[in-house]
């Protein structure tokens, strides 16, 4: 399989884990009580959580394999 065929899957594959995790975490919060606004913003942040691990690990992936 072409390199460029792997990133695109990876990268496809991550934006839904992100998009799944803020749908559950602004879910979640509005079942706790939240304003919509509010659970905007947690889901958000999930997003970007996700988004800033999936970096991380493949800085740390990169480090390790080459």
């Amino acid at each position: 399989m072409p390199a460029l065929t792997v990133v695109l899957f990876t990268v496809c594959l991550i934006m839904i884990a992100a998009f799944i995790a803020a749908a559950a975490a602004a879910k979640l919060a509005r079942l706790d009580g939240a304003t919509y606004p509010a659970a905007c913003l947690v889901a958000a942040t999930a997003f970007a959580a996700v988004l800033t691990l999936a970096a991380a690990v493949t800085g740390a992936l990169n480090a390790v394999l080459t």
